[in-house]
């Protein structure tokens, strides 16, 4: 019988030996192997081949919950930890100092789920306006106007907005609306705001057809096409968005950015959430209440400085 103790030396001389680990990250394994080895000992088990599964998985919830002598870890810490434990466990069966592996089921703590970042409309109107006017003569300067005025005013991933050909544009004369083709090619149809139908109109009567004339070969059936007349790439739509948001005075302002903002914006306005699940195409309306969150701290932040006993 292998006690964890000696089982956590050789694995950890194995990430020197064999695995060559940084000294940083072998010093980090060691404090973790052996605050899980005392916390095994404190539970009457020593030895490898004693562990269960229960015994891995409530050592994960000690290092969120800290104890006496330590306190909380953070979710990176407790999931770097998590991570050595599993390490030292199939590393023992696979040398044969235990039968069984129980923590290969334990997985690390998942990290805090994100809040998507959406910006204030005063900001996204500046990047809009950086991106030059429709009424500009440049074809480029078209071009870019009215790919952020449809990434914004449709909420579109930057490939539903790149990937899209004339085609699918051809309700924009009857009824502002848009053909988009999302994740596993599932489509949908979103309304398209009056301010970009005017970017679009401008784009695709004064600047698609020059930027179409310089294609070498067959034209493109893109919308957005590049100075050379083939379909924009998601780089190159990157670009543009970085550019403006640099002139606007933004930064850290992706394409994902921009729908983040559409659905927040929509959802502050007063729009039912399941409606914006199919703007945005989410097969699940679980996806699209992540923006919920966001829009409860502005109501917070709202009712805190308008109702008269908010404070005490």
């Amino acid at each position: 019988m292998v006690s964890v103790s000696d089982g956590a030396r050789r694995y950890l001389q194995y990430l020197v030996v064999e695995r060559g680990l940084a000294g940083n990250t072998v010093e980090s394994y060691q404090r973790d192997l052996r605050r899980y080895a005392e916390f095994l000992r404190q539970r009457g088990k020593q030895e490898l081949d004693g562990v269960a599964e229960l015994d891995v998985a409530e050592f994960r919830g000690a290092l969120r919950a800290g104890d006496d002598e330590h306190p909380p870890l953070a979710v990176s810490s407790a999931g770097r930890a998590v991570v050595a434990v599993r390490g030292l466990h199939a590393f023992a069966v696979r040398e044969g100092m235990a039968v069984q592996d129980p923590a290969r089921e334990v997985a690390p703590p998942p990290p805090p789920r994100r809040l998507p970042k959406a910006i204030p409309l005063d900001a996204v109107e500046r990047i809009l306006d950086a991106a030059g006017s429709p009424d500009d003569p440049d074809p480029r300067v078209l071009r870019d106007r009215a790919l952020l005025e449809f990434l914004y005013g449709t909420g579109a991933r930057i490939s539903e907005a790149t990937g899209l050909d004339v085609d699918d544009l051809e309700h924009l004369a009857q009824e502002p609306a848009v053909l988009l083709t999302g994740k596993g090619g599932k489509q949908r149809y979103v309304p398209v705001g009056s301010y970009a139908v005017r970017a679009l109109d401008a784009y695709l009567v004064r600047g698609r057809p020059v930027l179409a004339g310089k294609a070498a070969r067959k034209q493109s059936p893109a919308v957005f096409l590049n100075a050379r007349g083939g379909r924009l790439t998601r780089q190159g739509a990157w670009g543009i968005l970085g550019q403006a948001a640099a002139r606007g005075g933004e930064s850290d302002v992706s394409p994902h950015t921009l729908r983040h903002s559409f659905a927040t914006h929509l959802l502050d306005g007063g729009a039912d959430i399941r409606v914006v699940q199919e703007l945005l195409g989410h097969a699940s309306v679980t996806t699209t209440q992540v923006y919920t969150l966001v829009t409860v701290d502005k109501l917070r932040e709202v009712y805190v400085a308008a109702h008269p006993r908010a404070l005490g």
